[in-house]
């Protein structure tokens, strides 16, 4: 995925480390190999080369992560939509190195809802795409490999941890000193690194989406990694932010990815009506806005 994992755990005596080590390794390993981009062999590269109307075999993770990126695409509105794949690789930033912005029409152009143009065959282990669709999970997949990595410390009766890939991360119980695993909440600065908050987890997931990290300027003007898929045109708003908790990290992940789209006041009202815990920061001028709802402290 680009990026390096990490996991925090306090195993009882006589666990076998070794063993433990190799099985997260193993874990995270194959989620790379299921749902990269970036991989030729992928079964989600593979997918996205097939022709429309074909069956490709792809494992169970992948088959149940795409039903539940279709589920959150319903909920959000299409604000989340793995189908964005080919305008994420022409603004530069998947994996055919593109250095030039596209030639886009100036006027929106909304992405078809994906389950419009994929069929999952979850038993099967099989999918197939009813027309052109290049799919991308990098709003997702992160978060279903912290997921994986939690999996198997719970696989071994671990029940103090705290695992992450990046900035999303998934704590199990609390340390052994009964204190609960302290998590930073990032400032959005392009040029530093620095703690905006700490977030004390117990049992839950936490990720962020923001314009911060990966952009580029085009004609002067900030260009964020995250497309909309109601304008296929990148976003261009306020937000820099968003924070979700949530019990599982790939649903944290996507809710996070949907929230940024909709933008401060639309997410607000969706994370409320979802019942999300969503922590928000926008651009106000010189200086920065931050609202939260749920656990963030709002109704």
């Amino acid at each position: 995925m680009g990026t390096r994992y990490s996991a925090r755990f306090h195993a009882p005596a006589g666990a076998n480390l070794r063993l433990i080590v190799a099985e997260l390794a193993s874990g995270v390993t194959a989620v790379d190999n299921q749902m990269s981009n970036w991989k030729a062999d992928s079964d989600l590269s593979r997918l996205n080369r097939t022709a429309p109307d074909n069956w490709v075999s792809i494992s169970a993770n992948l088959a149940a992560l795409l039903v539940r990126a279709i589920e959150i695409g319903r909920e959000t509105g299409n604000a989340f939509n793995i189908g964005v794949g080919d305008l994420v690789d022409a603004w530069g930033f998947g994996p055919s190195g593109s250095q030039r912005p596209p030639d886009v029409p100036a006027g929106p152009r909304p992405c078809p809802p994906v389950d419009e143009l994929l069929e999952i065959d979850v038993v099967g282990s099989r999918a197939r795409k009813h027309g052109p669709v290049a799919l991308d999970l990098c709003g997702i997949a992160k978060g279903f490999g912290v997921d994986e990595l939690a999996r198997v410390l719970d696989r071994h009766g671990i029940d103090s941890w705290l695992v992450g890939i990046d900035g999303e991360v998934r704590s199990r119980g609390g340390k052994p000193d009964g204190s609960a695993w302290a998590i930073a909440l990032e400032a959005p600065e392009d040029e530093r690194r620095a703690a905006m908050g700490v977030v004390e987890l117990r049992d839950a997931a936490i990720a962020t989406s923001g314009d911060y990290r990966h952009w580029i300027k085009v004609d002067g003007k900030r260009v964020s990694h995250t497309m909309d898929p109601r304008t296929s045109h990148p976003l261009q708003g306020t937000l820099a932010s968003v924070t979700v908790i949530s019990p599982v990290c790939a649903d944290a992940d996507a809710y996070a990815t949907a929230l940024m789209v909709l933008g401060e006041e639309a997410g607000h009202e969706h994370a409320r009506r979802l019942g999300l815990d969503a922590f928000f920061v926008a651009r106000a001028g010189d200086g920065l806005r931050a609202t939260g709802t749920g656990f963030f402290g709002g109704a």
